[in-house]
C-alpha cells in the first residue's frame, strides 16, 4: 500500500522524529493507527454504554407512574432550592 500525506502531515512528522520521539515515519505511523483502533473502540463502547442507559430508562419509564407536568416542574425546583439551601448552609 502507498500512503501520500499531505505537506502538514509529512512536517508534523519529521518534527517528531527531529525532536527524537520516534525512531522512524513508520514507527510513529504506527503507533497513530494504534491510537486511532482505540478510539474507535472506546468511541463504540461508549455508545454501547449510552444505549445501555436509554434501555434501562425506558424500562424504568415502564414501570413508574405517570406524573403530570406541573408536578414535575415543581418537584424540579423544589430540589434546586434544596440544593441551594445546602449550598449556604455548608
Amino acid at each position: 500500500m502507498s500512503i501520500s500525506l499531505t505537506p502538514d502531515q509529512e512536517r508534523f512528522i519529521q518534527t517528531k522524529l527531529q525532536a527524537g520521539k520516534y525512531r522512524s515515519a513508520e514507527e510513529a505511523l504506527e503507533i497513530a493507527l494504534r491510537l486511532l483502533d482505540e478510539y474507535d473502540r472506546a468511541d463504540t463502547e461508549w455508545i454501547e454504554a449510552v444505549r445501555e442507559k436509554i434501555d434501562a430508562a425506558i424500562l424504568a419509564s415502564d414501570q413508574t407512574p405517570p406524573i403530570d407536568g406541573e408536578t414535575f416542574v415543581n418537584q424540579i425546583i423544589e430540589r434546586f432550592r434544596q440544593g441551594q439551601k445546602n449550598l449556604h448552609l455548608g
